[in-house]
């Protein structure tokens, strides 16, 4: 079972359905689309509050010229070893300026959901018991040091080490 999660916990009647041959939104949900598919019908309408999901190997600077009619953007792990959602997550927030939400969707583990807050993800989709678990307990690994800046800053300020000043 799918469970969305932010940081202020688990998230009820979440609307989004990743649209496939198989399942289509229905009622009062709404679909995210993959980027081709997204791309035709922002082509062929000016409707806004759309989603759409990027999988690993998309352009996501595709999506820049429909930034402003998009509520959320599903970035896919397809794998714990497939960081290139990291990338594009990155990419969404820093040079596109993307500020609606952005949701991990795909094999979401306890261990990345960190790093994934701070390249700027802000929902989860999570299937794994174990991170289920974590969550509901509010029990997030925690990471001491951060090496380089992304686009939430470290707790302990915006310090980092390969920044230093000499005295």
């Amino acid at each position: 079972m799918t469970k969305i999660w932010r940081e202020t916990g688990f998230v009820e009647n979440d609307p989004w359905v990743i649209e496939t041959d198989e399942v289509k939104a229905e009622g009062e949900q709404k679909a995210l689309l993959p980027l081709d598919q997204f791309i035709e019908k922002a082509e062929a309408s000016n409707d806004v509050g759309l989603g759409v999901v990027i999988r690993p190997a998309d352009d996501v600077t595709k999506l820049e010229p429909y930034l402003y009619r998009i509520e959320i953007v599903a970035v896919d792990f397809p794998a714990f070893n497939d960081g290139r959602a990291f990338s594009h997550a990155s990419l969404l927030r820093d040079r596109l300026s993307y500020r609606n939400e952005l949701r991990a969707v795909g094999d979401v583990l306890i261990d990345q959901v960190p790093l994934m807050l701070r390249c700027g993800i802000d929902s989860f989709a999570v299937t794994n018991a174990t991170a289920l678990k974590r969550l509901s307990e509010g029990r997030l690994p925690g990471i001491a040091v951060h090496y380089q800046p992304t686009s939430r800053h470290a707790e302990a300020g915006e310090g980092y080490s390969w920044r230093r000043r000499s005295a």
